[in-house]
């Protein structure tokens, strides 16, 4: 049975096609989803990705790859993990892992903690144009089309707004001041 065909059925509430879609699709979704959240919440983020996959399957279009459709709807399940969880949560890890601290320490989760906000306010203030752009593409997991849409301006300048926000995070992650714009490398 192809994946339109088992969805169909998963309309048609059989868990037997779910199993089977799961069993194709969850391993490259896992792996796709290990580069965005924390590995220990992968897991979760599948099982509401196919509780989600159960209840929307009715209204699956089979016009584009079963595959897009399935990843469309784990980004938006980790999107709202995201969400739930804060900017924090997505890069806590990602600087535990770099600097070699154990996260289990307190002390040490909550000197990395200092050091994201340290991070984001790099970006400016909460309501700042870099800072918003960050939130909407990093953490909302908005495309550049979504977030030139959601703030008004052209798609351009989303990208040079994300490109500058990913120059300061980096910088400031890294405890050293920005490379200056239009410098050689």
């Amino acid at each position: 049975m192809d994946d339109d065909a088992l969805i169909a059925a998963v309309a048609r509430r059989d868990d037997t096609a779910l199993r089977e879609l799961f069993s194709r699709h969850a391993p490259w979704l896992a792996a796709r989803l290990r580069g965005v959240l924390p590995a220990a919440e992968v897991e979760d983020v599948l099982q509401e990705t196919f509780l989600a996959v159960w209840r929307g399957a009715g209204g699956y279009r089979p016009q584009g790859s079963a595959g897009g459709w399935l990843w469309g709807i784990a980004r938006r399940q980790a999107a709202l993990w995201l969400r739930r969880r804060g900017p924090a949560e997505l890069l806590l890890p990602a600087l535990l892992a770099a600097d070699g601290r154990h996260p289990g320490d307190p002390a040490e989760a909550a000197l990395s903690r200092a050091e994201l906000a340290r991070a984001l306010s790099a970006l400016g203030p909460e309501d700042s144009p870099a800072r918003e752009t960050w939130r909407l593409m990093y953490v909302e997991d908005k495309s550049v089309a979504e977030v030139a849409a959601l703030m008004g301006v052209p798609a351009g300048t989303v990208k040079s707004r994300a490109h500058r926000a990913r120059r300061l995070m980096r910088a400031a992650l890294r405890h050293r001041e920005p490379v200056q714009e239009g410098g050689g490398r």
